[in-house]
């Protein structure tokens, strides 16, 4: 197993003042965050020589995650991720509930082919999985459906 995360790098300098560098890379898109304005901004400069880059700014979506600065640090949503998802299963008009899931039901063997589109499942599963990263309520019902797959 490897104990590096090659999408995730942070450097910290041995200076009398400390300069944590954490960046993120994935695909072509890149986070930077640091405690150094100045180092920041000399390691963008840096990257541009080595790549074309463009700073977008301060982090505001990522990966179908919304991202929201406030007084005590970041607040990650999925609620624009959750919607798309809604919408392309045609349930957008449908009725709120409290748990997604009735705990401890029991589920039975289906006699009929119940799914059309096997793959458009799994997709959709996967989709679901990804929304758990801020949805961990969500994971019950998720992991239900998984065994079907």
């Amino acid at each position: 197993m490897d104990l590096c995360d090659h999408l995730l790098t942070i450097l910290c300098t041995p200076l009398a003042k400390v300069i944590l560098f954490a960046l993120l890379v994935y695909v072509d898109d890149v986070i930077l965050a640091s405690n150094d304005p100045r180092a920041s901004r000399e390691f963008k400069a840096y990257l541009n020589t080595c790549f074309r880059i463009k700073d977008l700014g301060p982090l505001k979506y990522f990966l179908g995650i919304e991202v929201t600065r406030g007084p005590h640090g970041l607040f990650l949503c999925q609620r624009k991720y959750a919607l798309e998802i809604v919408d392309e299963c045609g349930m957008l008009g449908s009725k709120l509930v409290a748990f997604p899931m009735v705990a401890n039901h029991k589920l039975a063997v289906a006699q009929e082919k119940v799914i059309d589109n096997a793959s458009q499942y799994r997709k959709l599963v996967g989709r679901l999985i990804y929304l758990t990263i801020t949805r961990l309520e969500l994971f019950y019902a998720i992991n239900i459906l998984l065994q079907f797959m």
